[in-house]
């Protein structure tokens, strides 16, 4: 209970996937874990949901009928509430094409079918950790960053590059501060998923790869040669020691 008496609302789900049983399973097992879970089976209906609604977690099939994923995914990051909300992608397409794709739609991780109930849960509880943390990458040095190129607000989560306001998730956010207020600093994929993810377990090296090229496409003027954000090869990733 909070310091008030009252119980902490429940952290809400939002299940888009257009199999009636599997949707019912998620249904069931999340809203037992403890989540207030809403559903819908089809793309555009699970658009027009997030679009007015807040949530804290979207479990988003890739294959949906009209609208698909993919088309969702990068809609609800375009605009609406949610543009910062975490989305697990669920795709019965467990190759490295489609993984790829997901990830740079602006889903946070992805979660192959079959799946169990466990590793279901298991998934959801760790991308809300993540993303709903208040430590993480930013939380070891509050200051915020400014130079001619860039300005991040760590307390507003805004980030100013070139003038401009750039829209990032929570991932993206995180690792451009972890990176630009330690300028020059080249760090290796696995101290960026130690620093960023957390070390999470269910997250690999390639989405360190898919969310720095995210970034890239929103912050550089040519992401195929970036300027801010560098290639250390083999190693990992630094920004720029100078503009």
């Amino acid at each position: 209970m909070t310091e008030t008496g009252l119980r902490p609302l429940p952290r809400r789900v939002l299940i888009v996937e257009d199999e009636a049983p599997i949707r019912e399973l998620m249904r069931l097992h999340l809203g037992l874990a403890g989540f207030d879970v809403a559903e819908c089976g089809t793309g555009s209906a699970g658009l027009e949901r997030a679009r007015a609604e807040k949530f804290d977690l979207i479990l988003l099939d890739v294959m949906l009928p009209g609208l698909d994923g993919i088309t969702v995914c990068r809609a609800i990051r375009n605009q609406g509430a949610n543009t910062n909300t975490a989305i697990l992608m669920v795709t019965a397409r467990d190759t490295e094409s489609d993984t790829v794709l997901g990830l740079e739609s602006g889903a946070d991780d992805y979660l192959s079918k079959p799946f169990g109930v466990r590793e279901l849960v298991a998934r959801t509880a760790a991308l809300l950790r993540r993303t709903g943390r208040q430590g993480g990458a930013s939380a070891a040095s509050p200051e915020g960053v400014e130079s001619r190129a860039l300005a991040l607000d760590v307390d507003r989560r805004e980030a100013i590059v070139r003038g401009a306001p750039v829209e990032l998730t929570k991932q993206e956010f995180d690792l451009l501060y972890l990176l630009a207020s330690r300028r020059g600093i080249v760090f290796s994929r696995t101290a960026l998923l130690a620093k960023v993810w957390q070390g999470d377990t269910y997250v690999t090296e390639r989405t360190v790869d898919t969310v720095v090229s995210r970034l890239r496409r929103k912050i550089e003027r040519d992401p195929q040669d970036p300027e801010l954000i560098l290639t250390a090869w083999g190693v990992g990733y630094k920004f720029v020691d100078a503009e």
